[in-house]
């Protein structure tokens, strides 16, 4: 009877564990996101890389929080594009309080399968610019205007949301607060928190292209924050177009004063750092090879202005080639109408190198002043001390000189032990004459 009681308390013991298993291997997983940078091509990075691993670990809903103040146009296709295309349902949502989901976010909270924000947060003002929030020329702003337009109504339209209103955020830079934008139709709903959010999405069926693609179901989810690191923060911040032509300018300096002065060390290690960022940053953003050229030559004519006396000829050409260089760095077609390196880095950098140049310049010529003291003609006017003594018509001898010995003449007689002082230097033999006391 007692063992028959024991076996039935570990039956009803395994099928707990066996339902609680099952329990736990149906329990929903909610991958959590935050996109709080500007948008550059580092965060795009991180989306794609967020929505993949989300699709692996087979989600059930990707929650995106945006608090962006909007950024590159070409990484913002980027990242619509992964949120359209995702396996795996996504929640965009413009959260905590404070935060603001303007110009280029405004197209992310857009894309999202569910729209969302919470109390006392923005969004809009989508208007297109240049990349440091400059306007851009009337004819290219009027086709970066069209273009934008049409990209953010094809957005709205595909996700059901009212593709009029989405427009007056490009073509009026209107902007929206929460409840605008619920009354508007361009969110789907007002969310104090994330729990807050996930408790509104149960049950909700997601739909694309008028086809159910998904029913939420996330009760008792296993919540997963998958946050940007460190380093691609970094590297969004190196990304940016101003940055990464300073960096540039800086590697190729840095490695030219190592070069010049073998084991200063820190040039070398400042330079080569700052060079391997910007090629970076190179690889990610719409570089012109012209514009590299034209930084390169640039740097060429100042080497060329401290080793050649130009009369500042050489410093002027280098200047016009660094600043053409740095306006034309970036390709500044299509979509790259925005990316273009800013007058407040070209001038000042420029103000800076010319500096820099006219110390060296003037450094080189009084270095040029001095006597030499090296070679042949640094041994003129040099005392030698007399080896072997002079002797024959021509009075050569051997001189001690530079800790070196000479074959010399010039003084018949002189004896070992006298000095002599050089007077020229001829198919290395000196000319001496008797010094005079």
């Amino acid at each position: 009877m007692t063992a028959r009681l024991v076996r039935s308390v570990l039956a009803l013991a395994l099928l707990a564990a066996g339902a609680a298993a099952a329990g736990d291997a149906k329990q929903p997983l909610v991958v959590v996101g935050r996109v709080d940078t500007p948008i550059h091509p580092a965060s795009a990075l991180y989306l794609r890389k967020l929505i993949r691993s989300a699709e692996e670990d087979h989600a059930a809903l990707v929650v995106v929080g945006l608090s962006t103040p909007g950024g590159l146009l070409t990484s913002t296709r980027e990242m619509t594009t992964a949120i359209l295309l995702s396996k795996v349902p996504v929640a965009t949502f413009v959260w905590p309080a404070g935060s603001q989901a303007a110009s280029a976010g405004f197209f992310l909270l857009l894309a999202g399968d569910v729209a969302a924000m919470a109390p006392g947060t923005n969004t809009g003002a989508a208007h297109p610019v240049g990349s440091e929030g400059q306007d851009l020329p009337k004819v290219m702003n009027e086709k970066a205007e069209q273009d934008t337009q049409a990209f953010i109504r094809s957005i709205a339209a595909q996700r059901g949301r009212n593709a009029d209103k989405a427009e007056t955020a490009v073509s009026q830079s209107r902007s929206f607060t929460d409840k605008e934008a619920k009354e508007a139709g361009l969110i789907d709903c007002v969310a104090k928190d994330l729990p807050d959010l996930l408790a509104q999405l149960e049950g909700r069926v997601v739909r694309r292209d008028g086809v159910i693609f998904a029913t939420l179901s996330l009760k008792r989810a296993l919540i997963e924050q998958r946050e940007m690191s460190s380093v691609e923060k970094l590297l969004g911040v190196v990304s940016h177009p101003n940055v990464a032509a300073i960096l540039f300018l800086l590697g190729v300096v840095g490695l030219y004063f190592e070069l010049q002065n073998p084991g200063a060390i820190l040039p070398g290690i400042v330079g080569g750092i700052a060079l391997l960022l910007a090629l970076y940053a190179f690889s990610v953003l719409p570089v012109n090879l012209a514009g590299v050229a034209l930084i390169l030559f640039a740097v060429l004519l100042f080497i060329a202005e401290i080793k050649v006396a130009s009369h500042g000829l050489l410093a002027v050409g280098g200047a016009v080639a660094l600043v053409a260089g740095m306006l034309f760095l970036y390709s500044g077609k299509g979509d790259a109408a925005g990316y273009r390196v800013d007058l407040g880095v070209i001038l000042p950098g420029l103000a800076v190198t010319l500096l820099v140049l006219m110390l060296l310049t003037w450094n080189t010529t009084r270095v040029r002043k001095r006597p030499v003291t090296t070679g042949a003609e640094g041994m003129l006017g040099q005392e030698g001390r007399v080896v072997r003594g002079f002797s024959g018509p021509e009075g050569r001898g051997t001189v001690l000189a530079h800790g070196e010995y000479w074959e010399a003449e010039g003084v018949p007689g002189a004896r070992p032990g006298e000095l002599v002082r050089i007077v020229r230097v001829e198919d290395f033999r000196l000319k001496v004459e008797r010094r005079v006391s």
